[in-house]
């Protein structure tokens, strides 16, 4: 018990030692506030939204004099987002063919061909055609336009579908009466479906990233942290002066792995804050089943840093392997990108990350309000990742500084 005890604060010496190296750089301490802060400014703002998208150059080829027509583009004109932006600024063309070149040109971001028979068409009850004209160069800009379109044009029509409903409605109560009390909206959709959320409020793409974003920062700050922080005293000469102390192997590296796990946990929150603050993140789970899932990712990736401190023999070696673990690690785990988009080849791969149970579970929490039921997976199997990597490394480490 005396020998526990005297690692244990042999291990908190050590972390102190290199914190206050670290508090003592300030060019770090100036990287360790601004990394977390450009991750979410840049993640929060390029992905674009139906609010983030306004005064979208929108060119329209109207060739129809009819009373209708007037009427979706005047709607399209009058657009405005939920923040009172206006959505399209109207750009007005002859046909679709000179559409086409003002998209080619990229005066505009897409376009609306209203033919000469539109009006005609519905009076008529024939069905009308409003030809959408995408910008392919830009899927995503392409398809939220298209969809903003899609939804105008499907209101437009559905306003038409119920007054025409209205006219028949009247015109055959004379000779039913029960008819009169039907409601064309009711006729035309029989079916109406509602939406049950679990969490209030309207869902948005940051809501998603933040989560994984904290489990990013995390995972880079231990395992970018303890290799460098090695390497860099090996480099110095410090690290033999460290071996020949009266300190165990094993107090050396819990030292360093609880003072990267103080920094990572601290740009977690970090980010957090930022996420609450800047985009309105809400938390609507238990606070310290969170933080306990920061610390149990904190210990997953704890095993990969000690490794690759152990047998890279310079900051950049080390620098080197961490990149190599940490895209792929980035890229398939959830972080950004839904992992049921991904070719079920990958979404295999993914299972392989511990960084997408750390985000996955994370998730759970802060956009879902889960509690620990929800989550006992993901705790399970980065707790057996994490074993199972402190297992291998700690034994490789303390046999390659001893050489």
């Amino acid at each position: 018990m005396k020998i526990i005890f005297q690692i244990i604060s042999d291990s908190i010496r050590m972390a102190r030692k290199d914190l206050l190296d670290f508090s003592r750089d300030r060019m770090q301490l100036v990287f360790f506030i601004i990394m977390p802060i450009f991750m979410m400014i840049m993640t929060g703002f390029i992905f674009p939204t139906e609010n983030s998208l306004k005064n979208i150059p929108l060119g329209i080829a109207n060739q129809d004099t009819g009373q209708l027509s007037q009427t979706l583009t005047q709607v399209l004109t009058d657009l405005k987002t939920s923040d009172n932006n206006q959505v399209f600024e109207i750009k007005t063309y002859a046909d679709s063919n000179a559409i086409k070149d003002a998209i080619k040109a990229q005066k505009i971001n897409g376009g609306l061909y209203i033919a000469s028979d539109f009006s005609q068409m519905i009076q008529r009850g024939q069905p009308a055609e409003v030809s959408i004209i995408p910008d392919q160069s830009n899927p995503q800009i392409s398809q939220i336009l298209t969809q903003l379109l899609q939804q105008v044009i499907a209101g437009t029509s559905t306003n038409v579908a119920q007054a025409k409903v209205g006219e028949i409605i009247k015109l055959t109560a004379i000779a039913n009466p029960q008819l009169s009390q039907a409601d064309p909206a009711a006729i035309i959709q029989p079916i109406q479906s509602t939406i049950d959320n679990l969490i209030p409020g309207k869902p948005n793409y940051f809501q998603f990233v933040a989560p994984g974003i904290m489990a990013l920062i995390v995972m880079m700050s231990v395992m970018t942290g303890l290799a460098v922080s090695v390497t860099r005293e090996r480099e110095a000469g410090t690290l033999d002066g460290l071996l020949i102390a009266p300190v165990s192997r094993l107090a050396i590296i819990l030292g360093k792995a609880f003072s990267q796990t103080v920094r990572g946990l601290v740009q977690g929150m970090v980010v957090l804050l930022l996420a609450i603050l800047i985009f309105g993140v809400h938390v609507y789970g238990n606070w310290l089943i969170m933080i306990v899932l920061m610390i149990l990712g904190v210990f997953a990736f704890m095993g990969i840093g000690i490794l690759v401190s152990a047998v890279a023999s310079a900051q950049e070696s080390a620098m080197t392997i961490m990149m190599t673990f940490q895209f792929p690690m980035m890229f398939l785990s959830g972080t950004f990108f839904p992992i049921q988009q991904m070719p079920q080849v990958m979404q295999y791969i993914s299972k392989a990350i511990p960084l997408t149970y750390e985000a996955s579970a994370l998730r759970k929490v802060i956009v879902l309000g889960a509690g620990f039921n929800a989550v006992w997976t993901e705790t399970l199997i980065l707790f057996v990742f994490g074993a199972i990597m402190l297992a291998i490394a700690v034994p490789t480490f303390r046999r390659v500084i001893t050489r």
